[in-house]
This record gives structure tokens, C-alpha cells and sequence, in this order.
């Protein structure tokens, strides 16, 4: 009987130490998460975008007309690569195309227009393959993307605006990175950065069919990554909350929502940083989308109720505001 009393005894204290040591290991993980979330903001730097191609060699940016693309082309052309501008409208990529001109005359610069929305643009493809074929591409840039204009249920979605935003974030991006992605493989070296999103990284009701995109990105990128890393060309999803550009229509930069100057410098001085996160190959440069990237990893879940509640309900609201004013604009004429 003693024994049998001494085992019964012994089970709960074994229990309370297994489930004392299962809780030191979480709080252990967490903790090494949070100080590699520390050091990849304010201490580690990322890869010298140098490791890509020297002097001489091209960075091809998409969607570079306007806001991060345009700040991409600045900032990689500051730093003395060549820059090939793809963009949808003409005038904005060769008054850039100027403006770097004068600014860097050490450099070169080359636009394409090509409208990324449009379904039988398959001659836009074979024009780009054929003006960067000569070139030594270092570096690519895939920025172009589409949301929709306001937050809509899915089953209300304008037809048109679903097909652009398929065809701008996952077929031109993909098109894009099958053109240059062989000449990197060939030349044993190239980076590829696709601009990533909460929205794809975190479900958005009333933004469904944008965030389905930016996820499928996010997986897209990721399995990329993993294929092309043996011929030394490194692929990063960047990770972004709101920045000041057209497409989150704020106009105000504030502690979480940068101006693309300082997000674009964040994501070319960071690259590959991002070992805190649950996704292989993929970053958040600015330091305040990284703090909020963490918080949410490590507390509320990716895809949780309480995320999907917080998101929609904010989205509704969104919504509701956009169609009064557009209410109030009609009446004006």
C-alpha cells in the first residue's frame, strides 16, 4: 500500500514539473523571439545589396511612378545601380527618368510603360524580356500592386477591379520574376524583394479578394525562396503595414504609418533580417510595423476571431464613411 500511495503521491508533482518545464520552454521561445526582434530593429544590419552586382548592374522596379516604387528607384540609383522603370503611364516614368538623370549622371536609366491591370498584355511581357536580355540585373524590385478602392463585401466586388487586382498583384508579379528570375540563376547571384502586406499575412474581411493576393504572394515568395537559394539569388517577402503612398490614401505620416523615404531606406538596409518571424524569408523593415507584427504573432494569432472581429468591423466602418461622402458628393452635382 506504501507504494502504491507513494506513486499516486508522485504523479502530480511529476505533472506540475512537466508542465513547469513546458512553460519555461514558451516563455524561453517568446523571450529569444522578442530579442531577436530587438536586434534585427536597432542593431543587425541587413545583406550589402553590394553581395548582388556592382557597378554597372540594373535594378528593375515595378510600379515605379508613384510612391514606393518611385522612392525605390531614388534610393537604388543614390546607391549606383543602373534603374529600369516599369510602370503604367509614360509621362510619370520619363519625367523620373529625368529627374534621376540629373541627380545621378553616373547612371543610366530605362522606362517601359505596360499596363499590368490588362488581360492580353502578353506583348508587354515579350518587350520587357527582349530590353532587359542584355542586361545584368542585380536586383528586382516586384512593387506594383493594386487594392481595392474601398473596403466591399466579396460577393459585392466589382468585377473589374477583382481581375485587376489578380492580374497587377499575382500575374504580373509572377510574369515579371519569370523574365528575370534565369538570368540571376545563370550569373549565380540577384536578389528579388516582393512587397508583401499585413493584409495578406493577416485574413482582411472587405478586402478579401487584395488580401487573398497579397497571400498568395506571401507563400508564392516563400517557396521561391527556397528553390532559387541554391543558385545563390536570395528572395525576401517585405512585410508592410500602412505607408504614406496612394494606395492607403494616408496623406499624414504618424509613429505607425511611414513616409516611403524612410520605409524604402528601412527595406533596403534590412534585407534578410527578420529571423523572429514564423515565415522563412520574409522581413518587416520599418521598426514600428515589426513591433505590431510581433505583438500580433505572439499574442492575438494570425487568422484569429478576435483579429477577423477587430479587421472587419474597422473595415465596415471605412466603408460606411466612404459611400456618405460619396453621398454628399453626388448631391453637389
Amino acid at each position: 500500500m506504501d507504494t502504491i500511495e507513494h506513486a499516486i503521491a508522485a504523479v502530480p508533482r511529476a505533472a506540475q514539473l512537466a508542465l513547469a518545464g513546458l512553460g519555461a520552454l514558451w516563455l524561453g521561445s517568446k523571450a529569444l523571439s522578442m530579442l531577436r526582434l530587438f536586434m534585427s530593429m536597432f542593431i543587425l544590419s541587413g545583406t550589402n545589396l553590394r553581395k548582388y552586382g556592382g557597378k554597372g548592374t540594373w535594378a528593375i522596379v515595378t510600379g515605379a511612378s508613384d510612391g514606393l516604387g518611385k522612392e525605390f528607384a531614388t534610393q537604388l540609383a543614390a546607391k549606383g545601380f543602373n534603374v529600369f522603370l516599369v510602370s503604367r503611364t509614360l509621362s510619370k516614368l520619363e519625367a523620373l527618368q529625368n529627374e534621376l538623370g540629373t541627380k545621378y549622371p553616373s547612371q543610366q536609366t530605362d522606362v517601359l510603360a505596360m499596363d499590368f491591370a490588362a488581360v492580353d498584355n502578353d506583348a508587354d511581357y515579350a518587350r520587357l524580356a527582349a530590353r532587359i536580355a542584355s542586361l545584368d540585373v542585380a536586383i528586382l524590385i516586384n512593387n506594383v500592386g493594386q487594392s481595392h478602392s474601398i473596403p466591399v463585401p466579396f460577393t459585392l466586388t466589382d468585377e473589374t477591379e477583382m481581375q485587376q487586382i489578380i492580374n497587377i498583384n499575382c500575374r504580373g508579379t509572377l510574369k515579371v520574376t519569370r523574365i528575370v528570375a534565369p538570368g540571376m540563376q545563370s550569373r549565380r547571384r540577384g536578389l528579388i524583394l516582393t512587397m508583401g502586406s499585413f493584409g495578406g499575412w493577416m485574413p482582411l474581411p472587405m478586402l478579401a479578394t487584395y488580401s487573398g493576393s497579397k497571400a498568395f504572394l506571401q507563400f508564392w515568395s516563400t517557396a521561391l525562396a527556397a528553390e532559387l537559394k541554391p543558385d545563390n539569388v536570395d528572395v525576401q517577402l517585405v512585410l508592410s503595414y500602412l505607408v504614406t503612398t496612394a494606395m492607403s490614401k494616408v496623406r499624414r505620416p504618424n509613429l505607425l504609418v511611414p513616409s516611403p523615404k524612410p520605409f524604402v531606406r528601412a527595406a533596403l538596409g534590412k534585407v534578410g533580417v527578420g529571423s523572429w518571424h514564423s515565415m522563412a524569408y520574409t522581413y518587416t523593415p520599418h521598426w514600428s510595423h515589426a513591433l505590431m507584427a510581433w505583438f500580433v504573432e505572439n499574442t492575438i494569432g494570425i487568422g484569429s476571431t478576435i483579429g477577423l472581429k477587430f479587421n472587419k468591423s474597422s473595415h465596415v466602418d471605412i466603408r460606411n464613411r466612404a459611400l456618405r461622402k460619396a453621398a454628399r458628393e453626388a448631391k453637389k452635382h
